[in-house]
């Protein structure tokens, strides 16, 4: 035992005494050069240390290099891929010579890293080892797999960091195939590891694209984490554009696992999209303040949130989403509960970009509107691009306690939605839509070129007069609506698809009436009727039963068995409803009619016939009587004509006598006056 003591003084005594004698011996300069031929045959770049240079052993292994450059890759942009203002590194000898690293030192001064990718796609950091001629490749070492030999950290289970710091050190990006440049500035960074048992914390801040980002870490087990095991861990990133922090555990290892709590808080996603790069050229005014929070699980590229909470902008909701980043597109499934969805703040601003109706000015010339009012604002010719739909899939389960698309109110709502290969598919099982119920289904394809939509539409007791005034600004119909509809289009502009608009359909209104017209009177007296602008706004028919079947084709809607039921009055009607121009050009022929009945009545009843012109701009329709028409009709049937008025025009009713032969036959001359007015 005495020897072998004696041996190991005599080990540390010779290894003392090297460490003091080998700085003497050993020029500086010789193992300058021979760190450098290291550094160049490993990397087949010239490397240069033209600062000061030193190294020592005792009390402690010590290098410090000044103003080291290492070459870049022929024809690379920069002349140095690494540049380094001073490097110094510190490891305690004994513990060295034991096995273990201790590192009491590692600075990095203004360290400058620049990565480029040349225009055949090499990047500059893969390097060709210097070989002598004819020398064999060297043997790619064995690499244990994680944990495989249970060492807390994969050989490293010594390694200790002390004062590890990296200041002010820059990192570039250029790639020359498509002019691309990244710069990240103002490195800094702090690593405080004691041993791989003892938490790892790292603390530090760069400069991207004019925003700083602080960058704070804790793991609680470096060792385990290594070894691909659970272990806790904390990290904050922050910034102005985003704050994103996790609180959980996780491991290493091919496909890395975490689980824990986590919150996203981006004050604006343009801002935030803008600053990576990526302008989100998107209409509206939306995409402002987003906040996810909830239970994360991370496995790989696969992420899913649980108990997850969701705000953006005005909509709040909650549920479970999950994505799937593994395949060609990635996948997102989920189920969203949200209170209310506001779609207007997406969507182009209305009319922005249209010009007046008609392309005239207000009030005069062709497609002006009547009595100088304002022309419509028309449809919006800015680009609908669907191009986005094609970035993900997804499948959604939605319920909705209110829809706002423009100006049109849905009710509580259940959706759902199915995106695949840019088609977007919307079915609304569910709708409450002004004091009635619908169902629907959208189909909007951005797969080709021009986006292109498909609607199906089933409504059921729906009040009319609202629903029109908030979808078409159209208030002239009350009632209580039923309708089936289907409609497609394709087109690269709101005003686009309009005119590209085709479908089939069919609509009846019950217990409604007509705004600003009363056909009865105004098949009694002309100059009320038409005349008088005052009294239009007051006046209106009241009908029990509106209905009719339609096809649209390129955007011009076409009614040919419009059919209203009043008692004392039928209106039958055939036109056209220009939806490019937002015009309407119809004729209706109301009758007056020898019946009470109303709804479901009949509609082959005698009786004077007063066509009417319906036309104009939607917000400024004018009416105007076909006294031609009217006359023309009494003249064919004279005897029909006037049989239609007893009983409807004060004083040419029947006698008291019933229905004897002592009926009083009206004058037609006096019929028509009275009729008429004049």
């Amino acid at each position: 035992m005495k020897k072998v003591l004696i041996g190991l003084a005599v080990l540390v005594v010779l290894v003392v005494a090297a460490a003091l004698i080998a700085p003497f011996v050993i020029p500086t300069d010789t193992v300058r050069k021979e760190l450098l031929a290291q550094i160049e045959t490993a990397t087949g770049r010239e490397a240069r240390i033209d600062g000061d240079f030193s190294v020592s052993l005792l009390p402690r292994v010590q290098v410090v290099a000044g103003d080291f450059s290492l070459a870049n890759a022929p024809g690379g942009a920069a002349k140095n891929m690494v540049e380094l203002d001073r490097l110094q590194v510190r490891v305690a000898l004994f513990p060295l010579i034991g096995g273990r690293v201790e590192i009491d030192s590692f600075v990095l001064n203004e360290p400058k890293i620049a990565l480029e990718v040349d225009r055949n796609g090499r990047p500059n950091w893969e390097f060709k080892p210097a070989k002598p001629p004819g020398a064999a490749a060297p043997a790619e070492p064995d690499r244990p797999a994680a944990g495989g030999d249970g060492d807390g950290g994969g050989g490293l289970a010594g390694l200790s960091l002390g004062d590890v710091r990296l200041g002010d050190g820059r990192i570039s990006y250029t790639d020359t195939r498509t002019g691309e440049t990244q710069a990240v500035e103002a490195i800094n960074a702090t690593v405080s590891l004691p041993s791989l048992a003892d938490p790892l914390k790292a603390d530090g801040a760069l400069v991207w694209n004019g925003e700083k980002i602080s960058l704070k870490a804790t793991v609680a087990a470096p060792g385990a984490f290594l070894d691909g095991k659970q272990t806790a861990l904390e990290a904050d990133i922050e910034s102005a554009p985003v704050k994103l922090a996790f609180k959980g555990t996780a491991s290493s290892g091919a496909e890395p696992v975490a689980a824990g709590t986590a919150t996203l808080d981006v004050p604006s996603i343009r801002k935030l999209a803008a600053w990576a790069g990526s302008p989100l050229d998107a209409p509206g005014t939306g995409f402002g303040p987003l906040k996810i929070s909830g239970a994360v699980d991370v496995r790989g590229q696969r992420y899913a949130f649980r108990d997850a909470k969701i705000a953006m902008d005005s909509i709040a909701g909650t549920g479970e989403v999950s994505f799937d980043g593994s395949g060609r597109v990635p996948t997102i499934v989920g189920r969203l509960d949200l209170d209310t969805l506001d779609v207007n703040p997406y969507l182009p601003l209305e009319g922005a970009a249209a010009p007046p109706a008609g392309g005239g000015t207000a009030g005069g010339g062709a497609g002006g509107t009547a009595g100088g009012a304002p022309a419509s604002a028309g449809w919006s010719d800015a680009p609908i691009d669907l191009a986005g739909l094609k970035a993900v899939n997804a499948r959604f389960d939605l319920t909705v306690g209110g829809i706002q698309v423009r100006k049109i109110r849905i009710g509580p709502s259940a959706l759902n939605l199915a995106l695949k290969d840019g088609v977007l598919v919307a079915d609304l099982s569910k709708m409450a839509l002004y004091d009635g119920a619908g169902k629907a289904r959208l189909t909007v394809n951005g797969a080709g070129a021009v986006p292109a939509i498909a609607a199906a539409v089933d409504l059921a007791g729906v009040q009319a007069n609202p629903l029109l005034r908030d979808a078409a600004g159209f208030e002239k119909l009350e009632g209580t609506a039923n309708a089936d509809f289907s409609v497609n289009a394709q087109g690269k502009s709101q005003r686009a698809l309009v005119s590209a608009l085709s479908g089939v359909g069919q609509v009846r209104f019950l217990d409604g009436a007509i705004r600003g017209i009363n056909l009865a009177a105004m098949v009694r007296n002309v100059t009320s009727a038409f005349l008088d602008p005052a009294a239009r706004e007051t006046q209106k028919t009241d009908f029990a039963e509106l209905g009719g079947t339609f096809t649209i084709d390129r955007g011009i809607l076409v009614n040919n068995d419009l059919l209203l039921k009043s008692p004392l009055l039928r209106l039958a009607g055939k036109g056209t409803v220009s939806l490019p121009p937002r015009t309407l050009n119809y004729r209706l022929e109301p009758q007056i009619a020898a019946t009470t009945e109303g709804q479901g009545g009949r509609t082959d009843v005698g009786g004077v016939k007063v066509p009417v012109v319906v036309s104009g701009p939607w917000d400024n329709l004018s009416y105007t009587p076909d006294l031609t028409g009217a006359i023309e009709g009494i003249a064919k049937d004279p005897r029909k004509a006037l049989e239609g008025l007893k009983n409807m025009i004060p004083g040419q009713g029947q006698s008291s006598g019933g229905s004897g032969g002592g009926a009083a036959q009206p004058n037609p001359a006096d019929a028509l006056k009275k009729l008429f007015g004049r």
